[in-house]
Protein backbone atom coordinates (compact mmCIF):
# COMPACT_ATOMS: atom_id res chain seq x y z
CA UNK A 1 0.00 0.00 0.00
CA UNK A 2 0.83 3.80 -0.42
CA UNK A 3 0.36 6.55 1.00
CA UNK A 4 -2.10 7.92 -0.98
CA UNK A 5 -4.20 4.69 -0.93
CA UNK A 6 -4.83 4.87 3.18
CA UNK A 7 -6.05 8.85 2.17
CA UNK A 8 -8.11 7.36 -0.79
CA UNK A 9 -9.91 5.34 2.00
CA UNK A 10 -10.11 7.57 4.98
CA UNK A 11 -11.44 11.04 2.40
CA UNK A 12 -14.85 8.39 2.19
CA UNK A 13 -15.22 8.47 6.31
CA UNK A 14 -17.37 11.97 7.23
CA UNK A 15 -15.18 13.63 9.88
CA UNK A 16 -16.58 17.23 9.47
CA UNK A 17 -16.43 18.66 12.82
CA UNK A 18 -19.09 21.22 14.30
CA UNK A 19 -18.41 24.37 16.12
CA UNK A 20 -21.73 24.68 17.34
CA UNK A 21 -22.30 21.33 19.12
CA UNK A 22 -20.30 22.27 22.55
CA UNK A 23 -19.36 18.66 23.14
CA UNK A 24 -15.94 16.82 22.71
CA UNK A 25 -15.83 15.54 20.25
CA UNK A 26 -18.15 17.93 18.81
CA UNK A 27 -19.45 15.27 16.13
CA UNK A 28 -20.28 12.01 16.70
CA UNK A 29 -19.08 10.99 13.30
CA UNK A 30 -15.95 11.52 14.25
CA UNK A 31 -15.63 7.71 15.94
CA UNK A 32 -16.46 6.38 12.53
CA UNK A 33 -12.60 7.13 11.49
CA UNK A 34 -11.51 6.89 14.82
CA UNK A 35 -12.54 3.22 15.16
CA UNK A 36 -10.81 2.11 11.27
CA UNK A 37 -7.68 3.86 12.48
CA UNK A 38 -7.49 1.53 15.67
CA UNK A 39 -8.17 -1.80 13.93
CA UNK A 40 -5.94 -0.59 10.93
CA UNK A 41 -2.92 0.16 13.65
CA UNK A 42 -3.78 -3.10 14.97
CA UNK A 43 -3.35 -5.38 12.24
CA UNK A 44 -0.28 -3.55 11.66
CA UNK A 45 0.90 -4.77 15.01
CA UNK A 46 0.01 -1.64 17.38
CA UNK A 47 -0.95 -3.48 20.17
CA UNK A 48 -2.08 -1.13 22.03
CA UNK A 49 -3.94 0.70 19.81
CA UNK A 50 -7.16 2.47 21.42
CA UNK A 51 -9.69 5.08 20.61
CA UNK A 52 -10.71 7.37 24.25
CA UNK A 53 -14.38 8.81 24.83
CA UNK A 54 -13.44 12.09 24.00
CA UNK A 55 -11.90 10.43 20.36
CA UNK A 56 -8.64 10.48 20.65
CA UNK A 57 -7.00 7.64 19.10
CA UNK A 58 -3.68 6.27 20.51
CA UNK A 59 -1.04 4.10 20.04
CA UNK A 60 2.97 3.55 20.14
CA UNK A 61 5.76 1.31 19.21
CA UNK A 62 8.17 0.15 21.50
CA UNK A 63 11.88 0.72 20.55
CA UNK A 64 13.70 -2.03 19.00
CA UNK A 65 16.61 -3.57 20.77
CA UNK A 66 19.27 -1.05 21.59
CA UNK A 67 17.22 2.11 21.11
CA UNK A 68 15.30 1.74 24.68
CA UNK A 69 17.76 5.39 25.50
CA UNK A 70 16.68 6.68 22.40
CA UNK A 71 14.06 9.90 22.71
CA UNK A 72 10.14 9.08 22.49
CA UNK A 73 9.55 10.44 19.36
CA UNK A 74 5.78 11.73 18.36
CA UNK A 75 3.72 11.67 15.62
CA UNK A 76 0.42 13.63 15.28
CA UNK A 77 -2.28 14.57 13.13
CA UNK A 78 -6.38 15.15 13.24
CA UNK A 79 -9.12 13.40 11.77
CA UNK A 80 -11.87 16.05 11.22
CA UNK A 81 -12.62 18.07 8.56
CA UNK A 82 -13.28 21.85 8.12
CA UNK A 83 -17.11 22.81 8.47
CA UNK A 84 -16.55 25.74 6.25
CA UNK A 85 -17.30 23.28 3.49
CA UNK A 86 -18.98 19.72 3.14
CA UNK A 87 -16.54 16.79 4.09
CA UNK A 88 -19.76 14.34 2.98
CA UNK A 89 -20.01 12.09 0.14
CA UNK A 90 -16.24 12.92 -1.32
CA UNK A 91 -15.68 10.85 -4.79
CA UNK A 92 -12.00 11.87 -5.05
CA UNK A 93 -10.38 11.42 -7.92
CA UNK A 94 -7.05 10.95 -9.68
CA UNK A 95 -5.41 12.43 -12.58
CA UNK A 96 -2.56 12.74 -14.35
CA UNK A 97 -0.99 16.20 -14.33
CA UNK A 98 0.10 17.50 -17.94
CA UNK A 99 -0.57 21.65 -17.52
CA UNK A 100 -2.71 24.28 -17.93
CA UNK A 101 -6.46 23.94 -16.10
CA UNK A 102 -7.54 20.71 -14.30
CA UNK A 103 -11.67 19.64 -15.56
CA UNK A 104 -12.71 18.22 -11.76
CA UNK A 105 -16.43 17.79 -13.22
CA UNK A 106 -17.22 17.93 -16.73
CA UNK A 107 -21.17 17.92 -15.96
CA UNK A 108 -21.21 20.98 -13.69
CA UNK A 109 -18.11 22.32 -15.71
CA UNK A 110 -16.14 23.14 -12.56
CA UNK A 111 -12.27 23.74 -13.71
CA UNK A 112 -9.50 24.63 -11.27
CA UNK A 113 -8.09 27.16 -13.37
CA UNK A 114 -3.88 27.23 -14.16
CA UNK A 115 -4.14 30.93 -13.65
CA UNK A 116 -6.05 30.98 -10.44
CA UNK A 117 -3.36 28.71 -8.85
CA UNK A 118 -0.08 29.04 -10.24
CA UNK A 119 1.13 26.08 -7.41
CA UNK A 120 0.12 23.92 -10.32
CA UNK A 121 2.99 23.96 -12.54
CA UNK A 122 4.99 22.39 -9.57
CA UNK A 123 2.41 19.08 -10.14
CA UNK A 124 2.93 18.92 -14.10
CA UNK A 125 4.23 15.09 -14.83
CA UNK A 126 2.52 14.11 -11.32
CA UNK A 127 -0.28 12.25 -10.46
CA UNK A 128 -2.86 14.67 -9.08
CA UNK A 129 -5.23 13.18 -6.24
CA UNK A 130 -8.55 15.70 -5.57
CA UNK A 131 -12.77 15.74 -5.95
CA UNK A 132 -15.23 15.90 -8.50
CA UNK A 133 -15.35 19.32 -7.70
CA UNK A 134 -18.73 19.30 -5.50
CA UNK A 135 -16.72 18.95 -1.86
CA UNK A 136 -13.74 19.49 -0.21
CA UNK A 137 -11.20 16.26 -0.28
CA UNK A 138 -10.17 16.19 3.19
CA UNK A 139 -6.46 15.88 2.92
CA UNK A 140 -6.17 18.64 6.01
CA UNK A 141 -5.45 16.48 7.88
CA UNK A 142 -6.09 12.85 6.66
CA UNK A 143 -3.12 13.22 4.48
CA UNK A 144 -1.14 13.58 7.58
CA UNK A 145 -2.81 10.43 8.77
CA UNK A 146 -1.63 8.06 5.81
CA UNK A 147 1.31 9.97 5.65
CA UNK A 148 1.92 8.75 9.46
CA UNK A 149 0.69 5.10 9.04
CA UNK A 150 2.55 4.21 5.64
CA UNK A 151 5.40 5.43 7.17
CA UNK A 152 4.50 2.93 10.31
CA UNK A 153 4.17 0.12 7.93
CA UNK A 154 7.30 0.47 5.97
CA UNK A 155 9.59 0.76 9.46
CA UNK A 156 7.68 -2.53 10.91
CA UNK A 157 8.48 -4.28 7.42
CA UNK A 158 11.83 -2.88 7.19
CA UNK A 159 12.80 -3.98 10.53
CA UNK A 160 14.56 -0.57 11.17
CA UNK A 161 16.68 0.64 14.17
CA UNK A 162 14.13 3.27 15.96
CA UNK A 163 13.20 4.58 19.16
CA UNK A 164 9.56 4.31 20.53
CA UNK A 165 7.29 5.78 18.45
CA UNK A 166 4.00 7.27 19.88
CA UNK A 167 1.44 7.67 17.24
CA UNK A 168 -1.71 10.41 18.03
CA UNK A 169 -4.96 11.53 15.94
CA UNK A 170 -6.67 14.12 16.97
CA UNK A 171 -10.62 15.25 16.65
CA UNK A 172 -12.02 18.83 16.11
CA UNK A 173 -8.48 20.50 15.02
CA UNK A 174 -10.35 22.34 12.78
CA UNK A 175 -12.30 23.99 15.26
CA UNK A 176 -9.12 25.28 17.62
CA UNK A 177 -9.81 22.16 20.13
CA UNK A 178 -7.85 19.57 18.79
CA UNK A 179 -5.35 19.70 21.43
CA UNK A 180 -7.88 20.78 24.28
CA UNK A 181 -8.05 17.20 25.52
CA UNK A 182 -4.61 15.66 24.81
CA UNK A 183 -3.43 13.60 27.17
CA UNK A 184 0.36 14.40 26.98
CA UNK A 185 1.27 12.07 29.77
CA UNK A 186 -0.21 9.32 28.56
CA UNK A 187 0.86 9.46 24.69
CA UNK A 188 4.59 9.01 26.01
CA UNK A 189 6.53 11.46 23.91
CA UNK A 190 9.65 13.45 24.48
CA UNK A 191 8.80 15.69 21.78
CA UNK A 192 6.46 15.41 18.82
CA UNK A 193 5.97 16.51 15.18
CA UNK A 194 2.58 17.32 13.60
CA UNK A 195 1.83 16.14 10.18
CA UNK A 196 -0.48 18.97 9.09
CA UNK A 197 1.04 21.05 6.79
CA UNK A 198 1.72 22.29 3.07
CA UNK A 199 3.88 20.93 0.27
CA UNK A 200 6.73 18.13 0.97
CA UNK A 201 9.68 19.74 2.69
CA UNK A 202 7.88 22.35 4.28
CA UNK A 203 8.81 23.04 8.32
CA UNK A 204 6.89 25.38 10.44
CA UNK A 205 7.44 26.24 13.61
CA UNK A 206 5.91 30.09 13.87
CA UNK A 207 2.07 30.25 13.59
CA UNK A 208 -0.57 33.19 14.37
CA UNK A 209 -1.34 34.55 17.71
CA UNK A 210 -5.22 33.71 17.23
CA UNK A 211 -8.37 34.99 19.52
CA UNK A 212 -12.42 34.63 18.75
CA UNK A 213 -14.06 37.76 19.27
CA UNK A 214 -18.14 37.94 19.74
CA UNK A 215 -19.67 41.39 19.31
CA UNK A 216 -23.19 41.69 20.07
CA UNK A 217 -25.24 44.63 19.81
CA UNK A 218 -28.54 45.52 21.34
CA UNK A 219 -30.91 47.89 19.24
CA UNK A 220 -34.33 49.41 20.03
CA UNK A 221 -36.99 48.70 17.90
CA UNK A 222 -39.75 51.40 17.54
CA UNK A 223 -42.43 52.18 14.37
CA UNK A 224 -40.12 52.79 11.16
CA UNK A 225 -42.94 55.54 11.07
CA UNK A 226 -42.11 56.71 13.77
CA UNK A 227 -38.67 56.27 14.64
CA UNK A 228 -36.81 59.59 14.30
CA UNK A 229 -34.34 60.00 17.50
CA UNK A 230 -35.70 57.18 19.10
CA UNK A 231 -34.44 53.66 17.08
CA UNK A 232 -31.45 52.46 17.42
CA UNK A 233 -31.05 49.64 14.80
CA UNK A 234 -28.74 46.76 15.83
CA UNK A 235 -27.90 45.83 12.29
CA UNK A 236 -26.76 49.29 11.61
CA UNK A 237 -24.63 49.96 14.69
CA UNK A 238 -23.38 46.63 13.67
CA UNK A 239 -22.28 47.62 10.40
CA UNK A 240 -20.97 50.59 11.76
CA UNK A 241 -18.88 48.98 14.26
CA UNK A 242 -17.10 47.16 11.08
CA UNK A 243 -16.67 49.52 9.11
CA UNK A 244 -14.29 50.85 12.01
CA UNK A 245 -11.76 48.32 11.33
CA UNK A 246 -9.24 48.78 9.24
CA UNK A 247 -9.95 47.92 5.61
CA UNK A 248 -6.13 46.38 4.75
CA UNK A 249 -5.99 44.48 8.01
CA UNK A 250 -8.22 41.85 6.26
CA UNK A 251 -7.30 38.19 4.97
CA UNK A 252 -7.94 39.01 1.25
CA UNK A 253 -5.16 42.29 2.05
CA UNK A 254 -2.59 40.31 3.96
CA UNK A 255 0.18 37.92 3.56
CA UNK A 256 3.02 36.83 5.19
CA UNK A 257 3.50 38.60 8.89
CA UNK A 258 0.71 40.52 8.62
CA UNK A 259 -2.38 39.87 10.96
CA UNK A 260 -6.06 40.39 10.25
CA UNK A 261 -9.62 41.11 11.45
CA UNK A 262 -11.65 38.15 9.77
CA UNK A 263 -15.49 38.78 9.99
CA UNK A 264 -16.81 35.16 9.99
CA UNK A 265 -20.22 35.76 10.40
CA UNK A 266 -22.92 38.17 11.14
CA UNK A 267 -26.89 37.81 11.21
CA UNK A 268 -29.01 40.49 13.12
CA UNK A 269 -31.88 42.54 13.11
CA UNK A 270 -33.07 46.01 14.46
CA UNK A 271 -33.02 44.68 18.39
CA UNK A 272 -30.22 42.91 18.05
CA UNK A 273 -27.22 41.75 15.64
CA UNK A 274 -23.79 39.84 16.28
CA UNK A 275 -20.31 39.69 14.48
CA UNK A 276 -17.87 36.63 14.54
CA UNK A 277 -14.77 37.47 14.08
CA UNK A 278 -11.24 35.92 13.96
CA UNK A 279 -8.13 37.69 15.35
CA UNK A 280 -4.44 36.70 14.10
CA UNK A 281 -1.36 38.23 14.24
CA UNK A 282 2.64 36.55 14.76
CA UNK A 283 3.05 39.30 17.32
CA UNK A 284 1.46 38.62 20.83
CA UNK A 285 1.89 42.88 21.14
CA UNK A 286 0.17 43.07 17.84
CA UNK A 287 -3.09 40.81 18.55
CA UNK A 288 -3.49 42.65 21.81
CA UNK A 289 -3.57 46.37 20.25
CA UNK A 290 -6.34 44.10 17.97
CA UNK A 291 -8.38 43.33 20.60
CA UNK A 292 -7.60 46.63 22.35
CA UNK A 293 -8.96 48.39 19.00
CA UNK A 294 -12.22 46.23 18.97
CA UNK A 295 -12.84 47.37 22.65
CA UNK A 296 -12.13 50.79 22.12
CA UNK A 297 -14.91 50.84 18.88
CA UNK A 298 -17.58 49.32 21.43
CA UNK A 299 -16.89 52.31 23.93
CA UNK A 300 -16.84 54.88 21.49
CA UNK A 301 -20.10 52.99 20.45
CA UNK A 302 -21.63 53.19 23.61
CA UNK A 303 -20.68 56.62 24.35
CA UNK A 304 -22.87 57.09 20.90
CA UNK A 305 -25.96 54.89 21.32
CA UNK A 306 -25.92 54.47 25.10
CA UNK A 307 -24.46 52.20 27.98
CA UNK A 308 -24.68 48.09 26.97
CA UNK A 309 -25.43 48.53 23.38
CA UNK A 310 -22.41 46.90 22.12
CA UNK A 311 -20.59 43.97 23.75
CA UNK A 312 -17.66 42.80 22.68
CA UNK A 313 -16.38 38.94 24.28
CA UNK A 314 -12.66 37.93 23.03
CA UNK A 315 -11.72 34.41 23.74
CA UNK A 316 -7.78 33.11 23.01
CA UNK A 317 -7.57 30.16 20.71
CA UNK A 318 -3.80 29.37 20.31
CA UNK A 319 -0.18 31.11 20.45
CA UNK A 320 2.63 31.11 18.53
CA UNK A 321 4.78 27.97 19.09
CA UNK A 322 8.06 29.98 18.29
CA UNK A 323 8.48 30.43 21.95
CA UNK A 324 8.77 27.00 23.03
CA UNK A 325 10.71 25.53 19.80
CA UNK A 326 13.21 27.70 20.51
CA UNK A 327 14.86 25.64 23.23
CA UNK A 328 13.92 22.68 21.51
CA UNK A 329 15.92 23.61 18.12
CA UNK A 330 17.25 19.80 17.24
CA UNK A 331 13.78 19.27 16.55
CA UNK A 332 13.80 22.18 13.16
CA UNK A 333 17.63 20.84 12.40
CA UNK A 334 16.31 17.35 12.50
CA UNK A 335 13.69 17.86 9.67
CA UNK A 336 16.06 20.12 7.56
CA UNK A 337 18.46 17.21 7.39
CA UNK A 338 15.31 14.45 6.84
CA UNK A 339 14.18 16.89 3.85
CA UNK A 340 17.53 16.98 2.32
CA UNK A 341 17.71 13.30 2.59
CA UNK A 342 14.83 13.38 0.57
CA UNK A 343 16.54 15.28 -2.27
CA UNK A 344 14.38 18.55 -1.32
CA UNK A 345 15.28 21.91 -0.14
CA UNK A 346 13.72 23.17 3.03
CA UNK A 347 11.27 25.61 3.10
CA UNK A 348 10.37 27.54 6.45
CA UNK A 349 8.04 29.94 6.53
CA UNK A 350 5.27 31.66 9.38
CA UNK A 351 2.01 29.40 9.51
CA UNK A 352 -0.88 31.87 8.74
CA UNK A 353 -3.23 29.61 10.81
CA UNK A 354 -2.48 27.03 13.19
CA UNK A 355 -1.98 23.67 14.60
CA UNK A 356 -2.64 20.79 16.85
CA UNK A 357 1.18 21.20 17.43
CA UNK A 358 1.12 25.03 18.06
CA UNK A 359 -1.02 24.58 21.54
CA UNK A 360 0.82 21.31 22.59
CA UNK A 361 3.76 23.18 22.65
CA UNK A 362 2.46 25.26 25.11
CA UNK A 363 1.03 22.28 26.70
CA UNK A 364 4.82 21.13 27.28
CA UNK A 365 5.38 18.74 24.80
CA UNK A 366 7.19 20.51 21.43
CA UNK A 367 5.70 20.00 18.43
CA UNK A 368 6.72 21.69 14.86
CA UNK A 369 4.73 21.16 12.03
CA UNK A 370 5.67 19.43 8.38
CA UNK A 371 4.14 19.24 5.22
CA UNK A 372 1.43 16.85 3.70
CA UNK A 373 2.02 18.01 0.38
CA UNK A 374 -1.55 18.92 0.23
CA UNK A 375 -2.84 22.28 -1.96
CA UNK A 376 -5.73 24.60 -2.12
CA UNK A 377 -7.54 23.96 1.60
CA UNK A 378 -10.95 24.21 3.00
CA UNK A 379 -12.45 23.82 -0.56
CA UNK A 380 -13.02 22.31 -3.44
CA UNK A 381 -9.79 22.77 -5.28
CA UNK A 382 -7.92 20.92 -2.48
CA UNK A 383 -5.63 18.34 -3.62
CA UNK A 384 -2.07 16.52 -3.06
CA UNK A 385 -0.11 14.58 -5.48
CA UNK A 386 0.75 10.67 -5.13
CA UNK A 387 4.58 11.48 -5.51
CA UNK A 388 4.74 14.58 -3.19
CA UNK A 389 2.54 11.98 -0.44
CA UNK A 390 5.21 9.31 -0.79
CA UNK A 391 8.28 12.15 -0.08
CA UNK A 392 6.06 12.89 2.78
CA UNK A 393 5.95 9.25 4.05
CA UNK A 394 10.03 9.46 3.05
CA UNK A 395 10.84 12.55 5.42
CA UNK A 396 9.06 10.68 8.42
CA UNK A 397 11.30 7.72 8.05
CA UNK A 398 14.48 9.55 7.48
CA UNK A 399 13.49 11.69 10.81
CA UNK A 400 12.47 8.33 12.85
CA UNK A 401 15.83 7.15 11.37
CA UNK A 402 17.95 10.61 12.28
CA UNK A 403 16.64 10.46 15.69
CA UNK A 404 17.43 6.30 16.60
CA UNK A 405 21.40 7.41 15.30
Amino acid sequence: MRAYERLLNYVRVHTTSDETSGTHPSAEREFDLARQLVEEMKALGIEDARVDEHCYVYGSIPATPGCEDKPALGLIAHMDTTPDMTGKDVKPQIIHYTGGDVVLNREQNIVMEAAQFPELQKFVGQELVCTDGTTLLGADDKAGIAIILQAVEELLAEKAPHGKICLGFTPDEEIGEGADLFDIPGFGADFAYTVDGGDAGDIEYENFNAAAATVTIHGFSVHPGSAKDAMINASNVAMEFHTALPIMARPETTEGRQGFYHLCQMYGDVTTAKLGYILRDHDAAKLQFKKDNMQDIADYLNGKYGAGTVEVEIKDSYRNMLEKIKPHFHLIETARKAVRMAGLEPVEVPVRGGTDGATLSWMGLPCPNLGTGGFNFHGVCECTTVERMDRCTEIVLNIISLYAE
